[in-house]
Formats: C-alpha cells, structure tokens, sequence
C-alpha cells in the first residue's frame, strides 16, 4: 500500500473511535510476539497522516485481543457456510474481512460517508467487498443483503455507542430479516456504561465518546428467552493476552464475582 496523505482529523464522535482502534490492531500486528497478525492494518495505519501517538498515547492490546475473539467466529461461520455473507456493521477502518478470507465469502461494509470514504480511498480492492454509507439503525440497509443463505452480522464495536432502546431493536430487526443467521457485538458493563457518560479520556487529547448501552453476561445470556428470534446466546471471551498482567487480569475475571461484571462479547445464533 503506497504512502498517501490522508487527512483523517476531521472525525467526529463515534467515526473518530476508528481510528483509535486502528492504531492498537496495528501497533500490535507490528509486534514480533504481536497476539494479532494483520498485515494490512499495519500497511493501513502507515497510509494515514494522523498523529496517532500524540494523540492517543502508547498502544495496548485490547482491541487486538477483542478482534482475535470476533475473528474466530467469523472463521466458524465461514467453515459452516463458505460461500455466505458477513455484514459489518460500524466497521470503520477494520480489517477483518483479509484476516478471515476464504477467498469466496461476501463482505458488506456499512459505516458514515465519511469513513466508507476512507476505505474506499485507502484500503484493496475486492470484488466481494460492497461498501455502503449510512447507519446502522436505518434498517432499509438490510434490504441490500442477500438474506437468502445464513447472514453473519458482525457489529463489533457498535453497540455500545448506541441507545439501549436501539441497540435492543437493531438485534430483533436482525434476528427478523436474517433468521437462521448470526450475529456478534460488545458486551460493555452497565459500570463502565455510567461512568464513560461523563467522559473518558483517552491518550492526551482523544476522549472516547459514552456509552450509554450497557449489559452484564447474565443479561445478554437471557436474551434468547427475551428477545423474539433468538435462538441462543453465548459469552465470549477474549484470550488473555501477552505478559503478567494481562493473565493475572483474565484469572481474576474467571471469578464468579467478577466474571459478569466484566467486558466481554456476545454471539447470537437466530431462529431458522
């Protein structure tokens, strides 16, 4: 990927979290014990004239740890159904469509303008990579899709950010269009969902917007008895992750008076 100059300071809000993620997926990929390899996140960040570092301060794993999580199933779905659709909601500057390519899945990609702008601009061309502009909680984007085979719907990071009362109905419009289907998403808990509304800063001047949806393990397990169309929901959790600390904070999460209390992520599997 040749050196561009990509002005990306001008992300707002949400948009500019991608960039922030961006920046510890290839930090870490760059690694030689790296828990992540992503070739083209790295390859991408360098494409970007952004002052990452001063911006965000040092790198850490977590996002690269939490992509680990998502691309295994991912990869689970595409062995099950080689030739079916991913849809990537809120995707940004991800790169998960190269880390888990089987050369013949179909990749949706919905985000802003102004981040579609972005991929198009700096990311490879693929003919089964379809980019839409727009928002998630427009559901006519689901009209879009091939709904016709199982569809995976991964919204990795989205949720979080959205309404509870939106974040609840775009699972049950998914679980309505594609039955039979899949869908991952973040598991952010209700503490860390109070204390980010007053703003969380993150490296000297990025401050990571709220996160007004939160929900404990326990909760996301009960939504295939809550929520019409699920069929059963399972907890995630990310690997530990490299050095001490690290391990001695996934051996504390495993606690059960800990453990759902933590971050963690949730698949969905909808009723056929």
């Amino acid at each position: 990927m040749d050196r561009v100059t990509t002005d990306a300071t001008h992300l707002r809000g949400v948009a500019s979290t991608t960039l922030w993620t961006l920046y510890n997926r290839a930090s870490e990929a760059a690694r030689p014990d790296g828990v992540l390899r992503d070739p083209v996140a790295i390859d991408l960040l360098d494409a970007i004239d952004y002052p990452f570092q001063a911006v965000l301060g040092e790198p850490d794993q977590s996002h690269s740890l939490r992509a680990v999580a998502f691309d295994r199933a991912v990869t689970d779905y595409v062995r099950d159904h080689p030739d079916g659709t991913v849809v990537a909601l809120g995707e940004g500057l991800e790169t998960g469509f190269w880390r888990t390519d089987n050369g013949r899945i179909r990749w949706v990609s919905l985000d802003f303008p102004e981040v579609v702008r972005l991929r198009r601009e700096l990311l490879p061309e693929c003919d089964r990579i379809r980019h839409l502009a727009g928002s998630a909680l427009d559901l006519s984007w689901m009209d879009e899709v091939d709904a016709s085979a199982p569809v995976f719907v991964n919204a990795q990071g989205l949720l979080p950010y959205l309404q509870p009362e939106d974040a609840i109905g775009l699972i049950l419009g998914c679980a309505a269009q594609f039955r039979g289907g899949r869908m991952i998403f973040d598991l952010v808990p209700p503490w860390h969902s109070k204390r980010s509304k007053s703003g969380t800063a993150r490296g000297r001047s990025f401050t990571v917007p709220p996160v007004p949806f939160g929900m404990t393990a326990r909760d996301a397990l009960r939504l295939a008895d809550d929520v019409y169309g699920v069929e059963s929901a399972v907890v995630l959790r990310p690997p530990a992750g490299r050095g001490w600390r690290r391990r001695a904070v996934a051996t504390v999460g495993a606690l059960p008076v800990v453990r759902n209390h933590r971050f963690a992520i949730c698949l969905l599997r909808f009723t056929p």
